[in-house]
């Protein structure tokens, strides 16, 4: 069955502002019951999450979800690579002639030959590197968070919040999510594990 996650992954936000904006975020999720504040042992991607508070079902839609349920929240700051769990990556286009490079081979495996540069931009970002590789289709550099991911596969940032085992998030929950994040992009990404 596997657990799934929901991940809204603000991609503007610097590595000097993460830490105010999480806050912000978490005191509003606290103050409106969506979390409960004491933390405990609920998300796989931390030792300790934000357990779903008395708001939550307001938040999310529940139609094929048994209540009550629970989930609990993650919230990721620093230098991440957000990715969608299972499966591999199947392409990623070029923001400068968005040419689209499929890194799936004809049996749907991963083709090395098309995602060895793409494996030191993933990694290095990861490790605090940005590797800067040319587009294969026009030879511009292109920075590593510039790269589009088909299906957001993987989202570089440095402020993530993992929801983990939540109904659907209402999509005006979302837009008002972003609003507390300064208005900026965020990237709602969804996976399995």
């Amino acid at each position: 069955m596997g657990d799934r996650f929901q991940a809204i992954v603000d991609v503007q936000a610097s590595a000097q502002e993460a830490g105010t904006l999480a806050a912000d975020v978490r005191s509003w999720l606290i103050a409106s019951g969506v979390v409960s504040a004491e933390r405990t042992d609920c998300v796989l991607s931390a030792d300790l999450g934000y357990p779903s508070g008395p708001g939550a079902d307001a938040v999310v839609g529940l139609s094929g979800w048994s209540v009550p349920w629970q989930g609990g929240l993650d919230i990721t700051i620093g230098r991440t690579v957000f990715d969608a769990g299972q499966g591999d990556p199947m392409a990623v286009t070029c923001p400068h002639c968005s040419a689209t490079i499929d890194l799936l081979d004809e049996d749907f495996e991963l083709s090395d030959e098309a995602w060895e540069p793409f494996r030191e931009v993933v990694h290095g970002w990861g490790e605090g590197r940005d590797v800067i590789v040319p587009c294969p289709a026009c030879g511009r550099p292109v920075e590593p968070t510039f790269w589009k991911w088909a299906d957001d596969y993987f989202v570089f940032a440095h402020l993530g919040f993992m929801f983990w085992n939540w109904p659907p998030l209402r999509p005006e929950f979302v837009a008002e999510f972003t609003r507390h994040l300064a208005d900026h992009r965020t990237v709602l990404l969804e996976g399995k594990l």
